[in-house]
């Protein structure tokens, strides 16, 4: 029975194991991914890192795209795009990244990522503000 009972925690405390350095690597590859999408200006690549619940929100590739177009210019084109500090929490990561626009302005990009049944880690937001300004 003990045996049994130590199994059980012992699965519980794996499935519920924070995000690692490796799962933090992976989630910035999956934004690396998303950006470079972006700059080629494919739709349906960029979509694909899109968590769920975003693709509820913007249900189509070029709806998503128009959305970041209009509303995360930065984010979209840009000079300089890299990373900053990160923080996991279970199996979430939020990253920084820092961000030079195409005009030569500062922006800091706080993105959240979801670790999915899969293993992979999709996008679930992106908070953008630009460098210096109070939250």
């Amino acid at each position: 029975m003990r045996i049994a009972a130590f199994l059980v925690a012992f699965s519980i405390a794996f499935v519920a194991a924070p995000a690692r350095a490796d799962d933090v690597t992976s989630a910035q590859g999956v934004i690396r991914s998303q950006e470079q999408a972006f700059s080629h200006d494919d739709a349906a690549a960029a979509y694909s890192y899109a968590a769920p619940a975003i693709k509820q929100i913007f249900p189509a590739p070029d709806i998503f795209m128009s959305m970041v177009q209009n509303g995360y210019a930065p984010v979209y084109r840009h000079k300089s795009f890299e990373f900053g500090d990160s923080k996991t929490e279970g199996t979430s990561i939020a990253q920084r990244v820092h961000i030079i626009d195409a005009n030569g302005e500062a922006w800091e990009a706080l993105y959240t990522l979801e670790q999915q049944a899969d293993g992979s880690y999709k996008i679930t937001g992106c908070s953008l503000l630009k460098a210096g300004q109070a939250v």
